[in-house]
């Protein structure tokens, strides 16, 4: 079954309930302020079709489970909306892999700010259009190599960098407003630093953004991928200041270094941000999803909200500097916060492939 086909058509009265932009972005901002969480990973599914090295999601066990329902993303989306809007991360797993994805982005894009993040290999222009026009805030594909079969080598996949690719290029050319966004998305692993570059240059040339996490050995339990070089915060604050499209905040880049030699302190997880797993409950982060401490269809959303501040406190993990982490956790801090608003709150621009930023209309 196409996307397309199992796509409902979106009526006007449709249209009419779905808050405005303006609108969201107030109620994120009230969130803030509220000291409410603001950044959730909802992870859609864990099947995948990729066979990654450094991930093993595609073997978890929870891939063989039943998942939510559309009518449930519909359910709890409007539910999370009485806490505010929130920025949702859709991953997995492949989220693409399910047929009914536009109309999840749909349904939440009605209160809340959908993001994905890809393989690519699923992406056509019809579907990148179509995810656009549900109101998909951004999209973030997965590259780790600039050199193509380093990069399907890493992804069990043969033309695994020619699929992103052209997931890029159908995304950048669906863009209908400003504030979509188009990131090429790299984990920083034990041998691609100096690929870096090149990737941002890639994303660049095809107008797209790039972003960039540390590998955590929670993802597999193998300090196989780990960097270990050090003085990677340097090296990456100086490329931030050399390329116009690298989107990563200054302030979560400025601590890599102090995760890699042991782990960033005071982790803000179940208090800033936190995670729904494929079948609806909820964790304070997606490496907690062992210990859910709430489920989003049998708790109210006042109910998930205290219990996830009980489920945080006494949390002393170092395990991560994912983006779901560090670019959250720097909007706590006012340098952080000024880096991120032009990128979470404004309409911003379109990079060139000159490695200027082009404006967008606004939307």
């Amino acid at each position: 079954m196409s996307h397309k086909q199992s796509g409902c058509t979106t009526t006007a009265s449709s249209v009419a309930r779905t808050l405005s932009p303006a609108a969201k972005k107030w109620r994120l901002l009230r969130a803030y302020l509220s000291r409410h969480p603001i950044w959730c990973a909802w992870q859609v599914t864990y099947r995948c079709n990729y066979r990654c090295g450094f991930c093993h999601y595609w073997r978890d066990p929870m891939g063989a489970l039943p998942e939510q329902t559309l009518e449930q993303f519909e359910d709890g989306a409007e539910r999370l909306a009485s806490l505010g809007s929130l920025m949702i991360s859709l991953a997995g797993g492949e989220p693409m892999l399910r047929p009914d994805f536009p109309d999840i982005v749909r349904a939440l894009a009605r209160w809340h700010f959908p993001f994905v993040t890809t393989h690519g290999g699923f992406v056509t222009p019809a579907l990148a259009d179509e995810l656009f026009a549900a109101g998909l805030w951004g999209a973030s594909i997965s590259i780790d190599y600039a050199e193509p079969a380093r990069h399907n080598k890493s992804r069990g996949i043969a033309d695994a960098h020619q699929q992103a690719i052209h997931a890029i290029d159908c995304f950048v050319r669906a863009r209908r407003h400003a504030w979509q966004r188009v990131n090429l998305m790299c984990i920083l692993l034990h041998d691609n630093i100096d690929q870096v570059e090149d990737l941002i240059r890639i994303a660049a040339d095809r107008g797209a953004f790039f972003m960039i996490q540390p590998y955590s050995i929670r993802k597999t339990g193998s300090k196989r991928f780990r960097y270990i070089q050090g003085d990677v915060s340097r090296r990456l604050l100086d490329l931030r200041g050399k390329h116009a499209n690298f989107l990563s905040n200054p302030s979560f880049l400025a601590e890599f270094d102090t995760f890699l030699a042991g782990g960033v302190p005071d982790c803000r997880a179940g208090q800033a941000f936190f995670n729904i797993d494929s079948c609806g409950d909820v964790a304070i982060c997606v490496e907690e999803r062992h210990r859910p401490v709430a489920n989003l269809y049998r708790h109210s959303a006042r109910e998930i909200l205290e219990r996830l501040r009980i489920g945080s406190a006494g949390n002393t993990c170092t395990d991560c500097w994912y983006n779901c982490r560090g670019e959250v956790e720097s909007l706590y801090r006012p340098r952080g916060l000024l880096k991120s608003l032009p990128t979470i709150l404004l309409d911003h621009g379109r990079p060139g492939g000159n490695g200027h930023v082009e404006r967008s209309p606004s939307a």
